[in-house]
């Protein structure tokens, strides 16, 4: 009972479709609980990271953290860093094709991936590393043309973000038409018995299952979760939205975000982001944004850490400093004239005495963005839009939010 009910979580909790299902073949392989109850082997489960930006947020961590499930139940991850793929672009769920970004775009990106991902990881058991530059720059023309051959262009325009773009004749580059290739390409590579990804991946998942037969494989399972909304909700998380809680940001910051949770969207972040057990969560709202906080605060940084930034900020509420409703106070930014100097806009919330001192602040390492040292003291804000939504945070206590 205790083994169904450890393979339950596994392919259950925060996830939406396992395929191919049970019910979509009689072979007792096409099963993956099955495979999961009498293993010959530890199976392997893959996980791409495509190192398209410097920062990783909550809800990339979805899919990584089922990573761990899976490690800690005895099977192999095999975490696979985009460092080739990363320079097409993930073309899903894209209006328009995406910029292709160069070597050291991608090597400086890399850099900070692992580090932010490590404290869900366990890096010193049953986990493999591999760049996929390893096998895909070795290809030659006759194998991207053996990859090209296994799909027709009707396939490829049945891809979400394809069809939209060729409905409104919006420009198709056939360097994108790689991408899924080269992706299910890594599946032949490292032999996946599973891969995991978000709902928008089943496509490019499932090209991988295609390839593996191609190459006399076994096809892997495909592991989809849902797609993690952003802390006000409506929309999916994203840092161009500025709705985004960042695994590196710092704990008062993310602990502040996160104890703002609407009450709709509560429930997927404790499914996805917690391992807290469901049916035992406090029936007060307000005592379960607190512990949710606190748990994801605390696998970041440590449980004393979370604890301790409960009660400063809750003795911040005490002192007045701060009000309950909003735990990090705002500071409008209409009352700037843009473009504007950085130093100004520090100064005229009233964290620091004026401008030399917001200067003084940022030469000693003290000021960030969002959790994101500022470095640059001449740094000109050319409009309210780039700051709106951020935090401002000066030394460890002195906060504000831009609206």
């Amino acid at each position: 009972m205790a083994v169904m009910d450890a393979i339950s979580r596994l392919i259950e909790r925060g996830v939406s479709e396992v395929f191919p299902h049970v019910a979509d073949s009689e072979q007792p392989a096409e099963n993956l609980a099955v495979r999961l109850l009498r293993p010959d082997r530890p199976l392997r489960i893959k996980f791409g990271i495509d190192p398209t930006g410097s920062d990783v947020h909550l809800g990339h961590s979805i899919p990584i953290r089922k990573l761990r499930a899976f490690q800690d139940a005895g099977h192999t991850a095999v975490l696979i860093i985009g460092d080739f793929t990363a320079r097409i672009g993930d073309p899903t769920g894209k209006s328009e094709v995406r910029r292709q970004l160069t070597e050291d775009e991608v090597a400086a990106n890399v850099k900070t991936y692992l580090d932010q991902i490590r404290p869900i990881l366990d890096f010193d058991a049953r986990l493999e590393i591999h760049y996929n530059s390893t096998w895909l720059s070795q290809l030659d023309l006759g194998k991207i043309a053996e990859l090209l051959a296994t799909m027709t262009v009707g396939q490829m325009l049945a891809k979400e973000g394809f069809a939209e773009r060729f409905s409104k004749e919006q420009p198709i580059f056939l360097h994108e038409f790689l991408y899924p290739l080269m992706q299910g390409y890594d599946s032949v590579a490292i032999q996946a018995d599973v891969e995991l990804g978000g709902t928008d991946q089943k496509f490019n998942i499932a090209v991988g299952r295609d390839l593996q037969r191609q190459f006399g494989l076994s096809p892997q399972f495909g592991l989809l979760m849902p797609i993690l909304l952003g802390i006000g909700g409506g929309q999916k998380m994203s840092k161009s939205l500025n709705n985004y809680v960042g695994l590196a940001e710092d704990p008062i910051s993310m602990y502040s975000k996160l104890e703002k949770i609407p009450d709709a969207i509560i429930p997927q972040y404790f499914e996805l982001l917690t391992d807290l057990p469901l049916d035992q969560l406090p029936e007060n709202p307000r005592d379960r944004q607190k512990l949710l906080a606190r748990d994801i605060v605390g696998q970041y940084h440590g449980d004393a850490i979370a604890q301790e930034t409960q009660q400063e900020l809750a003795a911040m509420v005490m002192q007045g400093q701060m009000s309950q409703a909003d735990l990090v106070p705002e500071f409008s930014l209409q009352e700037i004239n843009f473009p504007c100097k950085l130093t100004y806009i520090i100064g005229a919330t009233g964290l620091v005495p004026g401008s030399t001192e917001a200067r003084r602040q940022i030469q000693g390492g003290a000021v960030k963005l969002n959790g994101e040292k500022i470095t640059q003291i001449d740094y000109v804000v050319d409009a309210a839009s780039e700051l709106t939504g951020l935090i401002l945070q000066i030394g460890k206590k002195k906060f504000v939010r831009f609206t």
